[in-house]
This record gives C-alpha cells, structure tokens and sequence, in this order.
C-alpha cells in the first residue's frame, strides 16, 4: 500500500512540555482508547511553541487528531490552531502553506527570460527580417549575425515558438552565465552569456 504524509499541527498557548509528554509516555484514560484503536505510536516533533503529530493517511491523521484533542481536554491545555495538513511532494511544501515562486518566476523577476529558443537562419538579412517580425509581436530578441535567441517565460511557451521557428529550446542563458560568466562563445549552443532579457 502507498504511504502518504499527513501531520497534525498544534498551535499551543504554553505547557508545549506536558503535552509532548503525555503523547510519548502515558495518555489519559479517552486518549489511550483512541490510540490504541489508532494500533502504532503517535510520531511527534516541535518547533517552539508548535507541536506536530505525523500520520501516514488522512484517515489515520484524523483518528491521531482526536487522541491530541482528547490529550488536550485531559490536560485542561488549549490549542490556539490545529490543523490536518497534507504533503505535496511536487510542490514541496505542506498544503496549507502557500505556494513559493517557481525558478522560472524568480529569474523573470531578475529581467532574464528562463527559457530561450535559439534559431539558425540561412543569412543575416534573414536572420533580421525574423527579429523584426518577433519584436512586432512583442517578443524580446537578441541578434547575433545569423543567430536569433528569443526569450520565453515557460518551457510550454518556448517549445511552442521553436516549433513555429524551427528552433532550439533551452534553458535561459542567465542560469549558464552564473557559471561560466567570462565566456567568449556565448551565444552558441548551451555554453552560455548574459542570459535572454525579456
């Protein structure tokens, strides 16, 4: 069976201590009925003035919630907040918290375009009749003779302009440049540059 992540987080008013305590070592007489029906140890940790209880489904994380509440009455202790959260390991971060940027955000607040579709054209003057029609339609580009690198803000649209260009599509230069930041061969291939501004 699949395993899930789930915890129960309590947001104490003081006695962190007695509640710890009283999960790890000898419950009440309604908390020690719930957790034997629970049939495992509660796993519990604490951050300051927070305590967390773990489970491995919601169903088990309910049943853990009723033994803290039954724990709490017992111990005439108050919870400011609890909470069943859930772990989304493709976001990495509980449910209840809010989502962080993704890199692609955080480096278009940095003026560079995350993704870039890099284009060959046959000429120069080709290559400067493409640029001008992609600056028209408001894309940022930068020129380099015969090469064009057209900046795009998610990976969905920079597949969509290279296969409309015949292009290349690759991470932006900017993420590269911090690496190799003296590097002559900028604009060809993945080696890097000043990255894409967009």
């Amino acid at each position: 069976m699949a395993r899930d992540d789930w915890r129960i987080r309590i947001e104490l008013e003081g006695e962190v201590d007695t509640l710890l305590e009283r999960l790890g070592v000898e419950l009440h007489d309604e908390a020690r009925e719930l957790a034997a029906e629970l049939g495992r140890r509660l796993a519990v940790s604490r951050d300051g003035d927070t305590v967390f209880v773990y489970a491995d489904s919601a169903q088990e994380a309910e049943r853990a919630r009723a033994v803290v509440e039954a724990e709490l009455a017992g111990e005439g202790l108050r919870a400011r907040e609890m909470a069943v959260e859930h772990w989304l390991g493709d976001e990495d971060r509980w449910d209840d918290e809010p989502a962080g940027a993704t890199w692609e955000e955080e480096v278009l607040q940095r003026g560079f375009a995350p993704w870039e579709v890099r284009v060959e054209c046959a000429s120069h003057s080709e290559a400067d009749e493409l640029a001008d029609r992609l600056e028209r339609e408001g894309r940022d580009v930068v020129r380099r003779w015969r090469y064009l690198i057209v900046g795009a803000a998610t990976r969905e649209e920079a597949e969509e302009l290279a296969g409309r260009l015949h292009g290349e599509v690759e991470p932006g230069g900017a993420l590269v440049w911090e690496v190799l930041p003296h590097n002559p061969f900028s604009v060809f291939g993945g080696l890097g540059g000043t990255g894409t501004p967009l």
